[in-house]
């Protein structure tokens, strides 16, 4: 009997630990750790990785027990906890450029409350917006983006929680930069939360604009045409700077870019088109000189095998002319006759980017084998050369630096293999080409870049080659981006044939 009397008494001291009563410490150790980790409406989340305090905060949201509770504390508890919970997604994958480089960050992975593995979605919808039905918690839970409304640096109390959901949803909707009204042009674009959301707002635009009004000082006339600007979703990460930036709302141009160098994440697929214009002119030596122009048209495919590496296929098509001055570089779009043009597809094969480091979000290793398509791609006495007739190997190595708040320095060294497998060693080539890229962001979605490189080549004989440029990216969302480049080259073969070459690029990126 007194070892089932204790039994029972161990058990019930088990629950007593496993389960506990929400009190006002957790409430002050929340409001405590925000105040810390939240400045001019983003998070240090750097700061937080070495907080020893957090991960306790956690183990209390993961035993509390919201049986008895009032609806009051129950949803200001879910509601620090969803916004904690997105922090610590956050803090698992740091650095990141946006929690949807975490695949499932919302409705796959799952966290401990108050006894029960969920996820943030379900959070939310579950047990916030079909319990308690108040659309004023899309003005509270912080997503982790930019695009949401600013996390507070104080935590939600029960015994205030009324008036702190009516407060923040006021500032929220009379927030310029999330509810942007162009008075000139009569029009108002709304934050995407209320296209996701439509039924919580009435199921209309002219409802979720009659909601709007009810929190606004300056109401939106009704006649406006009402529509959404794109969700930002760019990280939330206080970065330092001790101020707020207007345009990206605290943060600075340079951190919100798209990183070239960083791998994709798990699951998603990015896609490239790049065409490249190449233009050389060189004097023959009998007073003529000739225009030589290749158009190549790079088409990249990769898929996110993992959060580290990807993997995929790249296709080339080239077109070539040969032609006497005076000639545009842009004739090679208009075809030729016989031994002065030649076009097609001429190689295709796997390409994959690797970050063995963790921690160095921004180096990568990409690799790039090509396999020749078609015949006589060096040409013969009747077609010029179009490509070699052997595989290439392109190896690079890139890293990737922020500078201060709107600069950044890319660099890049390569290993490149042409012609693998030539009989005739003079025609293989090894080069190691090094690029080095310094970008300024005058604002968030766009790049402005001045490129450097040099290329030598260490067989038969010493070549080389110097390219510089100037390019400008702009970024109509994370998933789309188009790119321009114009590049100037000098090297040893061009200057004694008192030559010039130069590049015209066009890209777009397309990630999903």
């Amino acid at each position: 009997m007194k070892f089932t009397f204790l039994g029972l008494l161990l058990f019930g001291q088990t629950i007593l630990l496993q389960a506990q009563d929400i009190d006002a410490t957790f409430f002050d150790r929340a409001d405590n750790f925000l105040k810390q980790y939240v400045k001019v409406d983003q998070v240090n989340y750097v700061g937080i990785q070495q907080d020893k305090a957090f991960p306790k905060l956690l183990q209390e949201i993961a035993k509390a027990s919201l049986e008895g509770e009032s609806d009051a504390t129950r949803q200001a508890f879910l509601i620090n906890t969803y916004n904690l919970l997105v922090i610590k997604g956050v803090i698992d994958n740091y650095p990141l450029q946006s929690v949807l480089d975490v695949n499932g960050f919302f409705d796959i992975k799952k966290f401990e409350v108050a006894g029960e593995r969920i996820t943030l979605n379900d959070l939310e919808k579950k047990k916030l917006l079909r319990v308690y039905e108040d659309p004023r918690y899309h003005f509270v839970l912080v997503c982790g983006a930019m695009g949401c409304p600013p996390i507070t640096p104080f935590a939600y109390r029960p015994e205030k929680l009324a008036e702190q959901l009516e407060v923040q949803s006021r500032k929220a909707l009379n927030d310029a930069a999330f509810i942007k009204v162009d008075n000139d042009k009569k029009e108002v674009k709304l934050s995407q939360i209320f296209e996701w959301y439509a039924s919580d707002f009435g199921g209309s635009k002219l409802k979720a604009l009659r909601y709007i009004n009810q929190y606004r000082n300056n109401p939106i006339p009704e006649n406006y045409k009402i529509g959404y600007y794109n969700y930002d979703w760019n990280l939330n990460a206080d970065l330092g700077t001790g101020s707020k930036n207007p345009e990206t709302g605290g943060k600075s141009n340079n951190s919100i870019r798209y990183v070239v160098s960083a791998t994709i994440p798990k699951g998603t697929t990015e896609t490239k088109i790049f065409n490249n214009l190449y233009s050389q002119v060189l004097d023959n030596g009998d007073g003529f000189e000739n225009r030589s122009t290749f158009f190549t048209t790079f088409i990249t495919s990769l898929y996110g095998v993992s959060d580290r590496f990807n993997a995929g296929v790249e296709v080339r098509y080239r077109s070539v002319l040969n032609s006497p001055l005076p000639s545009s570089p842009f004739s090679v779009f208009g075809g030729g006759e016989g031994q002065r043009f030649r076009h097609g597809v001429t190689t295709i094969g796997p390409k994959a980017r690797w970050a063995p480091v963790p921690k160095w979000g921004n180096f990568s290793i990409q690799s790039a084998l090509w396999i020749p398509i078609g015949s006589e791609l060096e040409g013969n006495a009747e077609r010029p050369y179009i490509d070699w007739n052997n595989a290439t190997w392109w190896t690079q190595i890139f890293n990737d630096f922020t500078l201060g708040n709107n600069f950044s320095l890319f660099t890049e060294i390569d290993f490149l293999l042409e012609d693998i497998g030539q009989a005739d060693d003079a025609l293989n080539r090894i080069s190691t080409p090094a690029t080095v890229i310094l970008s300024y962001f005058p604002n968030p979605a766009t790049t402005i870049y001045y490129l450097n490189g040099f290329s030598p080549f260490w067989s038969p004989d010493l070549d080389y080659f110097y390219q510089a440029g100037i390019g400008a990216k702009y970024q109509f969302s994370r998933q789309f981006e188009v790119e321009a480049l114009y590049t100037y080259f000098t090297n040893s073969f061009l200057q004694e044939n008192n030559g010039r070459a130069s590049t015209i690029n066009f890209g777009v990126r397309f990630n999903r």
